[in-house]
């Protein structure tokens, strides 16, 4: 009998994307220098809009080196964009990235 190979057995890691912000479910938070930073996860350059949460108390946005994390302390926060949907986020740690596309030129963020 066929199996799939080990790589596709384990339970995939929860995931949760805004425009081009991908919002990536953590077992544990990041061991580091923990800089605090503001309640918005990215500005967005075309619009001036921003990823930001709808009550900063919920959750606390910091960076450890070049990574952004968000770590939800309420049983719930909401990430909110003025041309995307809310993403509501259960309690726990999350790694925060920004999408990026390929030119001949450069690698650069997507502009929202």
């Amino acid at each position: 009998m066929w199996k799939l190979p080990r790589i596709f057995s384990k339970p995939a890691t929860p995931l949760w994307r805004q425009g081009d912000v991908f919002i990536i479910a953590l077992p544990n938070p990041p061991t580091g220098t923990r800089v605090d930073r503001r309640p918005v996860l990215a500005e967005g350059e075309a619009t001036g809009h921003a990823h930001r949460l709808q009550d900063p108390g919920s959750a606390q946005v910091f960076s450890v080196g070049a990574g952004l994390y968000l770590q939800v302390l309420a049983n719930s926060a909401t990430v909110l964009h003025e041309e995307h949907k809310p993403v509501t986020l259960p309690r726990g740690n999350y790694e925060v990235r920004i999408q990026r596309e390929y030119s001949p030129q450069a690698i650069r963020r997507v502009v929202d």
